[in-house]
């Protein structure tokens, strides 16, 4: 099976980390496949910010609704961007080339939204991040501490239509 599609199957959310510090030339490597999604009229609109600071993702933790589990994380990488009618299916693109990027590096991740959330002000306040920038997403990060199970998936045939629906 090609790789891509191998690291595709396989990735699924990860909640729980090795303690195990993730490179700085890795989180690099993971940001780089990120910038490199497609964009509408390759406007390329996001920004990245990686977080690898205890404490500050300890406060995400606390501030982030379903994000408790980044106080366990080794890194996070928040996407965010300047609206231009296309960010969110932009940086929706760059989220998912993240979590397929470092489950290829054999590092877990796990999609926490970022768009129109009631923490949005406090985590832009908390990250400095500009007033006209919204967040996307926010990815936890880390070596995988317990394996999971792949969730039950709907069927193939189930959401496959040809020609019409």
């Amino acid at each position: 099976m090609n790789e891509t599609i191998k690291s595709i199957k396989e990735r699924r959310s990860v909640r729980k980390y090795t303690n195990k510090k993730i490179s700085k030339e890795i989180l690099e490597e993971i940001v780089d496949c990120a910038r490199l999604a497609p964009s509408a009229r390759n406007e390329q609109p996001w920004e990245f910010i990686v977080i690898t600071n205890k404490e500050t993702l300890k406060k995400l933790s606390k501030t982030v609704t379903y994000g408790s589990f980044l106080d366990g994380a080794e890194a996070c990488i928040i996407v965010c961007g300047k609206e231009n009618g296309h960010l969110i299916e932009d940086g929706c693109a760059a989220t998912e080339n993240i979590m397929v990027a470092a489950h290829s590096l054999g590092i877990g991740s796990c999609w926490i939204a970022g768009y129109n959330r009631k923490y949005n002000e406090e985590v832009k306040q908390l990250l400095n991040i500009p007033k006209e920038k919204d967040m996307v997403s926010i990815i936890s990060l880390g070596y995988i501490a317990e394996k999971s199970n792949m969730p039950k998936k709907r069927n193939l045939k189930e959401v496959l239509h040809w020609e019409e629906y």
